[in-house]
């Protein structure tokens, strides 16, 4: 064997010997240039990079360390890399390195550590690993950067999300947030409950408008202080004292505040607050170096299992405060069950009233007034009715109040009083009436203040194109009398525009016979209850013979609502009235249903003429 490498020329053994030796020098210096190339990239790097032996011990930290940190090398060597990392995070920090080792793949992960001068730090961390010539997990590479900066803007702007800006409390946002989660944790468990009470300040509007936004603003950041102090002293007290409500305080914007009781255990915890909101709110404040004393009302819901959705509750609290303000404010209601149903049903009736009037829901039904000695129908009443889609043919007596308060009473007159007035023009149109035939159309307190009425009103007449003197108004006693001034001013306008005026309910206000003689008005409406009892009631039946010699000494016609028998007609015609309007006639009717009545009504009274 030995003799073959005699056969290996020498010249080849030296070229194998040097090649040898260049390959280790390659590597060698391959070594020597990455750790060059490592050395530059750290030390100039932004982010703080650490070499880490995989029992944790720091082999090397990049200059950026001193920077971020406050930390010098020669300190650094002389811990642990875990040593400065926030205890609470240092566990995650661990198994980060575990699985790192194991897998040799490290994870992006936040943790806080210790700056030099004890302030924490965040830092965004990823790790790499280096193996060694047996393919095992030897070092650690970290790369840490700092976003302590980052975490706190997020933190801030996690804040402004879910407090108020003005007093820092909890906003509205973060209420609706732990109204669902006490809503939902209720309903899991039917045993609890919660309370909710909503405070507002009184006349806050006022103070507002007088002493300017500055100092408004002042008064509520004092209101929310002192809330806060005393609610969370209370909440103490209250627990020392055997109660189990949580207190939590929110602002929902303006001048409410909200409470929530969580887990109510004694009913009179919720009082309790409301009383303390009370004595807080209504202590002296100092605005601008004067003294200012204000008030707040106060409303109280428990939750139910009957509520179906967590605004429920809000809603109840705040029918309840609203009746704390109605019944003179600074004072606390409690929501009940039939406040409930009032409101539930109120709220749904709104609701339905906006639908009815984009979906075209309103019908409108026509009733004569007849001449009590001929029978000749004079003109005939719009009333206005709903065709509920669940609920049918709905009267106005159920909805007029409702859509007076929401506002939408103005537009339905306004269509109300456009398709009256196209109505009458359709039958002048067909010829059935040998005499000119007029409409009637109620005017509501709320037309009636509105400035557009008699802009509404000419509108009507120039489209339809009818004589305005075939045109009457109705509005009611109380709402003549409600404004006296305004009254005369209107109804002026529209007798100048020939538009006749009818006073409705006439015998139940409170008209002063002067102001009676200052409206320009043309006929009084008996009300329909003085009719119906002027037969069994001997003072009914002398209101009824006042009214109708009041309306002839001011030469004014008298019109008896409500007629429902013979003997009422009788009667009227021994007392003077002459006209007449109720079911003894005529139900009311829709439009179409008018001309067959009408031509029905005239060959009778034909028959009877040709009978005498």
């Amino acid at each position: 064997m030995l003799s073959q490498w005699f056969w290996i020329p020498i010249g080849a053994l030296i070229v194998l010997v040097l090649y040898q030796q260049f390959l280790i020098y390659r590597i060698h210096r391959q070594a020597i240039e990455n750790e060059e190339l490592f050395q530059v990239v750290t030390e100039n790097a932004a982010d703080m990079i650490a070499l880490v032996d995989v029992k944790g011990r720091r082999l090397y930290n990049s200059p950026a360390y001193k920077k971020i940190l406050g930390y010098s090398s020669a300190e650094l060597g002389e811990s642990s890399a875990f040593e400065q990392i926030h205890p609470d995070d240092r566990f995650r920090v661990l198994e980060a390195a575990r699985e790192a080792r194991e897998t040799g793949i490290g994870k992006r992960l936040e943790y806080r550590i210790r700056h030099k001068d004890g302030s924490w730090r965040v830092l965004e961390s990823l790790a790499s690993t280096i193996r060694n010539d047996k393919g095992e997990v030897a070092k650690l590479v970290i790369v840490n950067r700092d976003i302590t900066e980052r975490k706190r803007a997020e933190a801030q702007l996690e804040h402004n999300l879910f407090h108020d800006p003005l007093t820092g409390l909890a906003n509205r946002r973060q209420f609706l947030d732990h109204l669902e989660t006490a809503f939902a944790r209720a309903h899991r468990d039917v045993g609890r409950v919660y309370t909710l009470l909503l405070a507002n300040v009184d006349h806050f509007k006022v103070f507002n408008e007088s002493m300017g936004t500055a100092a408004g603003d002042q008064i509520l950041m004092e209101i929310g202080r002192r809330l806060e102090t005393h609610l969370l002293k209370g909440n103490a007290d209250t627990r020392r004292a055997g109660g189990s409500a949580d207190i939590v305080l929110f602002r929902l914007g303006g001048d409410e505040f909200t409470i929530v009781l969580d887990a109510l255990g004694n009913p009179s915890d919720a009082m309790r607050v409301a009383r303390r909101i009370q004595e807080v709110v209504g202590e002296p404040f100092t605005v601008e170096s004067r003294e200012v004393r204000i008030s707040a009302s106060l409303g109280i819901a428990v939750s139910t299992q009957a509520h179906g959705r967590p605004e429920d509750v809000l809603k109840d609290a705040d029918v309840a405060m609203r009746r704390a303000k109605a019944l003179g404010g600074s004072r606390c209601e409690v929501f009940d069950e039939a406040m409930h149903t009032r409101a539930v049903g109120r709220l749904r009736l709104e609701s339905d009233l906006r639908a009815a009037m984009s979906q075209q829901q309103f019908r409108i039904y026509y009733q004569p007034v007849v001449q009590l000695s001929t029978r000749r129908i004079v003109s005939f009443e719009a009333l206005l009715r709903w065709e509920h889609p669940a609920q049918g043919l709905i009267s106005p007596y159920q909805f007029i109040e409702a859509a007076e308060d929401t506002g939408i009473l103005v537009s339905i007159g306004h269509w109300l009083m456009l398709q009256a007035c196209r109505q009458l023009r359709e039958w002048e149109a067909s010829h059935f009436s040998e005499q000119p035939l007029n409409i009637t159309v109620n005017v509501s307190a709320r037309q009636f203040a509105d400035a557009r009425l008699v802009n509404d009103i000419q509108d009507a007449l120039q489209q339809t194109g009818i004589d305005p003197s075939r045109l009457q108004l109705e509005m009611t006693e109380s709402v003549a009398a409600a404004d006296p001034k305004l009254t005369v001013t209107v109804l002026s306008h529209l007798k100048h525009l020939g538009i006749r005026m009818i006073l409705d309910n006439f015998g139940t206000g409170m008209t002063s016979l002067r102001g009676l003689r200052e409206f320009p008005v043309d006929a009084l409406k008996i009300d329909r209850g003085l009719v119906r009892e002027m037969l069994s009631d001997r003072a009914a039946s002398d209101i009824v013979e006042l009214i109708v010699v009041l309306a002839h000494k001011m030469e004014l016609k008298a019109i008896a609502e409500g007629v429902e028998s013979a003997k009422q007609v009788e009667r009227l015609l021994e007392l003077g009235c002459e006209f007449g309007q109720g079911y003894y006639f005529s139900q009311p009717m829709e439009g179409q249903a008018v001309a067959e009545f009408m031509r029905q009504q005239v060959g009778g009274m034909r028959s009877r003429g040709a009978a005498r």
